[in-house]
This record gives C-alpha cells, structure tokens and sequence, in this order.
C-alpha cells in the first residue's frame, strides 16, 4: 500500500454554505453581502477577505430556477384550469406575473447558494492556499 504525503483540504459545512449564501451573504461569514446590484458577484467579502472573483456559477442558477419555476407552475397551470376553466387571458395574465415573480425572486438566492456550494467543495479556485493538495 503506498501513502500519501498530501493532505487532504479542511471539510467546510456544505448546509450552513447554502443557506448563506442563500441570503446572499459570504459563505465563510455569513456578514458580508455576496452580490451587489442584482446578481454581481462582490470580488471579495467586505467583513473576511474571501475572495470570490474566481467562482463559477455561469448558467447554473438560470437551470434551477427554470427547473424549480417550471416544477411549481406547470402543475398549478393544470390545477387552476381543470377546476375553474378561467378565461385564457385572465390565466396568462396570473402565470405570467407568477412566473416572472418567482423567477426574479429566486434568482440570485439560486446564485448565491451555487457559489456557497463551490466554496464549501472547495471548487475553482476557493480551496485552502495553506493545503497543498489543492
């Protein structure tokens, strides 16, 4: 069996990240804010130095809120119609602003937790500068 001289990188909660980063806070804090304007990562956390400028999120955060939105709104759809049978453009105009709605609500909460989700795996560049394995 041979070892391994390397050591592996510290363990970083990856619930306490996500809900972090869901309030659009630092990952490694909780204090500082993570996006400015409406989804803008911050180049670091204002309260701890965490650097953020090599994270990754790209389309991620639009995938899951099309999924998320679509899983919620397809059924309701179907629901409303089924049992009330609402005129077509009283039922376009409701799940047109109810998609827009959550859409732009969940938006940059989905991008904060997927950034809290590479810095608690210490993906792109958020690995432990003191770790060599990393």
């Amino acid at each position: 069996m041979t070892e391994h001289n390397q050591t592996t990188p510290p363990e970083r909660p990856l619930g306490p990240a996500l809900a972090k980063g869901w309030r659009r806070k630092c990952p490694k804090c909780g204090e500082g804010p993570l996006l400015h304007s409406y989804l803008k990562v911050n180049p670091s956390c204002e309260v701890c130095d965490q650097e953020f400028h090599h994270h990754r999120a790209d389309d991620g955060p639009a995938y899951l809120t099309i999924l998320i939105v679509g899983h919620i709104m397809a059924p309701s759809l179907l629901a409303v119609f089924t049992a009330w049978r609402p005129e077509p453009l009283t039922l376009f105009s409701i799940f047109a602003v109810g998609c827009i709605t959550l859409s732009l609500y969940l938006l940059p909460r989905l991008k904060g937790a997927v950034v809290g989700f590479q810095w608690a795996r210490q993906m792109h560049g958020f690995a432990d500068p003191a770790c060599p394995h990393t």
